[in-house]
């Protein structure tokens, strides 16, 4: 049998559908099958809670509908076909975004015919794979900050008679790629426009440093400062008659500023589908914990209690290598009793002061960065009132190029 990563994500529904897997499988390729009770799979493994998910999903689509904004998850959070489908389904959602070539192939091959990927792609090879996505009948923006790049998108996508579509990134903050200055946007919105190949379509205006600010108020006055650069651009390159129809933006921790502003015109959220730990704790509108106040943790790393040697802690079998600790520690759901402390790569250390886990228990641990996380499984187990309903592969996993 051919492993579930060297199958495209069409290969699997094939299989899926023909219900390839039996239980003898479980445990080597996947961690469960559909009707199994949760307390059957096989753990380190991640899970995710369909009624939360989709109560999720949900309510970004609705939060969204009052604004003139459309909304463009982005899937690098959880590279799954499945879910980028599920978000799709909802009419004020446009497409999605990517991060990186290979992860936009995979969905494009899938069916998805609107991808922005929000990230520069400057070598050959890629510029190539990327026109021909594009030739495939995907409509693909890509996010540029230099002019040699601006060149070398034109000339390929000329070669293999298609079209790409352009946003000019502005670096608001974040430090990484971007240009800063609107006579650097309006040179390479210009440049763009001067190729038949490409279309200038606007900005990509992502503030990623400030997501994960706790603070509400905070987050709101660095805002205010980028909306007023994204102005300052708009007005160059109008003043040059160059229209900015698309500017491209907003994460999880800041949409609503976005969408309010009357600037942006489309939202790339990705963890709210989720809600890792780390993003739980910061501060809505309100004065609430996002994952108190607005939305729900969805998905799970799936673990179970190996070792209860020691008085006063618990051994669990989700370490280093199944999880992300970048942003900190995961938290146990729904309990105040225990906390997880501590991993190493295959083992995470459980204070439980009272003893009261036992060996093969099973707890749902909230991974304190979703998106890296997703990255190191094959499968998500969708759960439903405690029993597996469907598996879903991680569709895009180690998709980097």
């Amino acid at each position: 049998m051919r492993y579930p990563n060297l199958l495209n994500a069409d290969e699997i529904d094939k299989m899926k559908a023909k219900k390839t897997y039996s239980r003898a499988d479980v445990g080597f390729v996947i961690p469960a099958l559909p009707g199994m009770d949760e307390s059957q799979i096989q753990t380190p493994c991640l899970v995710i809670d369909l009624d939360r998910f989709e109560n999720n999903v949900r309510k970004m689509a609705n939060e969204l509908r009052p604004f003139n904004v459309t909304l463009r998850p982005h899937a690098k959070m959880h590279k799954s076909v499945d879910v980028a489908r599920r978000q799709l389904e909802f009419d004020n959602t446009v497409g999605i975004c990517c991060q990186k070539v290979s992860e936009a192939e995979v969905f494009s091959r899938a069916g998805i015919t609107d991808i922005l990927i929000t990230n520069q792609v400057c070598d050959p090879s890629k510029i190539s794979r990327l026109c021909g996505i594009a030739q495939s009948g995907c409509r693909v923006t890509v996010c540029v900050d230099d002019l040699n790049n601006v060149t070398a998108l034109a000339e390929e996508a000329r070669q293999q008679k298609t079209h790409l579509h352009c946003l000019v990134e502005l670096d608001c903050g974040a430090g990484r790629c971007g240009v800063a200055a609107p006579t650097q946007v309006l040179e390479l919105a210009l440049a763009i426009d001067g190729f038949d190949s490409l279309t200038f379509d606007g900005l990509q205006a992502y503030q990623g440093s400030i997501q994960h600010e706790k603070s509400y108020k905070k987050r709101e006055e660095v805002m205010v400062g980028v909306i007023s650069q994204v102005n300052s651009s708009v007005a160059s390159l109008r003043n040059a008659g160059l229209m900015c129809d698309v500017i491209s933006g907003g994460g999880t921790g800041t949409f609503l500023l976005e969408a309010a502003s009357g600037v942006y015109t489309e939202i790339q959220c990705g963890s709210y589908a989720f809600m890792d730990a780390d993003y739980g704790q910061i501060n809505n509108q309100a004065g609430q914990r996002l994952d108190q106040g607005q939305w729900e943790n969805a998905l799970f790393l799936l673990t179970s209690v190996m070792s209860t040697a020691k008085k006063g802690q618990a051994v669990c079998d989700a370490g280093l290598k199944v999880q992300s600790v970048d942003s900190g520690l995961p938290t146990i759901f729904n309990r105040d009793d225990i906390r997880y402390i501590s991993c190493s790569d295959e083992h995470g250390v459980i204070e439980d002061i009272e003893n009261k886990l036992e060996i093969n228990d099973k707890l749902r641990l909230v991974p304190g960065h979703c998106d890296p996380t997703c990255n190191l499984h094959d499968w998500y187990v969708c759960i439903r009132s405690g029993k597996v309903e469907s598996l879903w592969p991680v569709s895009a996993r180690g998709k980097a190029w």
